[in-house]
């Protein structure tokens, strides 16, 4: 384990560095090499994504819509007039509509598993988004620290130098006492 990492570990997360994670060990890397962790998950979620992963999140995006709800109770409501009152001799699927149930019926066999699919990549990308979140998170957190060690640092610097300087002018002040006179020039 780089040495670096491991001092960060410790003085950052107060961990040690072999019960760290992988995205935490990434995290200090790349606060070490000063790069930074975000980057653009859909982007990779585009890439990655398969055909049928495409026709999955388009039938969800489709079937889970108003347009989509709408439009099916305009479906059902002419197919029910057009078989009821428009067709009273010679209905195609008269009450109680039996092919309209055989229709509605494969259409929920085909969605349901459709949407499942949708869902199950939506919670895949939910956990990706959520962990690229937590590194996000943990470097800026981190920065943050770093930035503070530094005022820190700087602070007790000048502190130093006040101290230095104060402690200069009381020699000076001693060495004016101690001329004959006082403190007044000569």
């Amino acid at each position: 384990m780089n040495k670096t990492v491991a001092d960060l570990a410790h003085r950052w997360l107060s961990r040690n560095s072999e019960t760290l994670s992988d995205a935490e060990r990434r995290v200090l890397q790349s606060a070490i090499e000063r790069r930074p962790v975000a980057r653009d998950t859909n982007k990779k979620h585009l890439d990655t994504s398969s055909l049928g992963e495409r026709v999955a999140d388009a039938v969800a995006r489709v079937g889970g819509s108003w347009n989509f709800i709408i439009g099916f109770l305009v479906f059902l409501a002419a197919w029910t007039s057009l078989n009821s009152v428009l067709l009273l001799s010679h209905a195609f699927d008269p009450y109680p509509y039996i092919f309209l149930n055989l229709i509605l019926s494969m259409l929920a066999a085909l969605q349901a598993p459709v949407i499942m699919m949708s869902q199950n990549r939506q919670a895949e990308r939910d956990r990706l988004d959520a962990a690229h979140d937590y590194e996000v998170n943990l470097k800026a957190e981190i920065e943050i620290m770093a930035l503070h060690e530094k005022l820190d640092e700087l602070r007790h610097q000048e502190m130093l130098g006040i101290r230095d300087q104060l402690a200069e002018l009381t020699q000076a002040v001693r060495r004016l006492d101690r001329r004959p006179g006082g403190a007044e020039p000569a």
